[in-house]
């Protein structure tokens, strides 16, 4: 089954659960076990819900990733919001400027295998996030 990218404008609430749903079924596609679908899930669902919590509107791109020997997921969120002062600092858990516990970009860079994020105020921010099938 050949899956292409797909794009999920993030403006409203609703947006985050629909980008939930398209990275679950592409996870499921990609033969991710239940526990590795639902981390996926959870770092679409906080990628989202940054974008929509600090920048307003931004993207969420959705991609398979297929390789001779596995098969993954990669998931990009885009936004031209205010972008991110000190990204080491909004890295280190527990750090948080919107009065959250600070878990959200640590905890995705955690659960997911590869993590990039390139951020600078005025610039807007942009995150890569892969995870690896692991029955594949």
């Amino acid at each position: 089954m050949k899956l292409d990218t797909i794009e999920i404008p993030i403006a409203e609430e609703i947006d985050i659960i629909k980008a939930v749903f398209e990275a679950k079924d592409i996870s499921r596609a990609a033969g991710f076990s239940k526990n590795s679908l639902w981390m996926v899930a959870i770092a679409v669902s906080e990628l989202a819900r940054n974008i929509f919590k600090y920048a307003g509107q931004g993207v969420i791109f959705i991609a398979p990733l297929n390789t001779p020997d596995r098969q993954g997921i990669e998931i990009r969120a885009e936004d031209n919001g205010p972008g991110i002062e000190d990204t080491e600092k909004a890295m280190q858990e527990h750090f948080s400027t919107g009065n959250t516990l600070g878990l959200g970009l640590s905890g995705v860079k955690r659960i997911m295998d590869e993590f990039t994020i390139t951020s600078s105020p005025g610039n807007g921010t942009k995150i890569t996030a892969r995870k690896w099938s692991k029955n594949a």
